[in-house]
């Protein structure tokens, strides 16, 4: 089975951050988002991969140049205009071609066992399986006991499961895509549904999942995806009085001057914190000097 991961957005709600990094190549716990969701797409077995990429195109085709080293093929396919993820999934279809295809959103970690879930598609006969799992802040999709959605809403509600970013499609999906311009792929599901056509949805019971879309679960990926408390990247350079009182993430040649401190924030490479300075559930980018305080910031 191949794989795409849908990579093309702006990433408005992580600026500053997505300013100057696509939000795919956000690090998170040291490793940029896409290099992580390419090792778990490859543990369940897939070895075809197409990267769609619109905003910061030039890094991302820079990072996928090193594709060889991911053990699977990655294909990257631009988009001038941003296409949607329905459109996206058409711009492709020459890459998806007869056969099932795995869609997953570029800005989420999780453990969902893509196999089970497969076999759930697999057996539900549909041209579509969504995966949904239960999280109240997104809740807004409408199964019923037979394992077919009913209703996707614009809002979480009582009663409704939500929406994983994953989903497994057959190539029938594509007569339901606009021929061209820009498309939602859930405005299309919606149609499905609609006009009687089975959208299935695959319940999975309490896996990792977290969407780093937010400055907020950014952080909180930070700290949950990172192996130690304090994760250092090479070349870090503490000072004997510098702090790290709680959890952090410094990547490859941070400096933290004496009496400085870093509180559940992450740094990206070569930051520096000056004396004295106290960088608080805060990010701080590539490169910087921090001068002064910062406390729920990025930088």
């Amino acid at each position: 089975m191949k794989a795409m991961i849908l990579a093309a957005g702006l990433g408005t709600r992580l600026r500053p951050l997505t300013d100057v990094c696509p939000k795919p190549l956000v690090p998170v716990a040291n490793r940029p988002v896409l290099a992580t969701t390419i090792a778990y797409l490859k543990r369940h077995g897939i070895r075809s991969i197409v990267v769609n990429t619109h905003h910061h195109a030039r890094r991302m085709s820079a990072f996928l140049r090193q594709g060889s080293g991911f053990g699977v093929a990655v294909e990257l396919r631009h988009e001038p205009s941003i296409l949607g993820t329905a459109g996206g999934l058409r711009n492709v279809a020459d890459f998806w071609g007869p056969d099932t295809l795995l869609a997953i959103n570029g800005d989420i970690l999780t453990d969902v066992d893509l196999g089970e879930a497969l076999a759930f598609h697999r057996s539900s006969g549909s041209p579509a399986t969504l995966v949904l799992h239960r999280c109240p802040p997104f809740d807004q999709v409408l199964l019923d006991d037979a394992g077919r959605v009913r209703e996707i809403g614009s809002g979480a509600r009582p009663g409704r499961v939500a929406f994983t970013g994953i989903h497994f499609l057959e190539p029938a999906v594509r007569d339901w895509i606009p021929q061209e311009g820009f498309a939602d792929i859930v405005s299309c599901y919606r149609r499905m549904i609609a006009s009687g056509e089975r959208v299935a949805g695959c319940l999975v019971d309490r896996p990792y999942w977290r969407d780093i879309g937010t400055l907020g679960s950014y952080l909180q990926a930070n700290r949950e995806q990172s192996p130690d408390p304090v994760l250092l990247g090479p070349g870090c350079d503490l000072a004997p009085s510098a702090e790290v009182p709680d959890w952090a993430v410094a990547g490859p040649g941070c400096r933290l001057e004496a009496g400085s401190a870093v509180v559940r924030s992450v740094l990206w490479d070569g930051v520096t914190v000056r004396e004295g300075v106290r960088v608080t559930d805060s990010v701080v980018t590539s490169g910087r000097v921090v001068e002064r305080d910062l406390a729920g910031a990025a930088l």
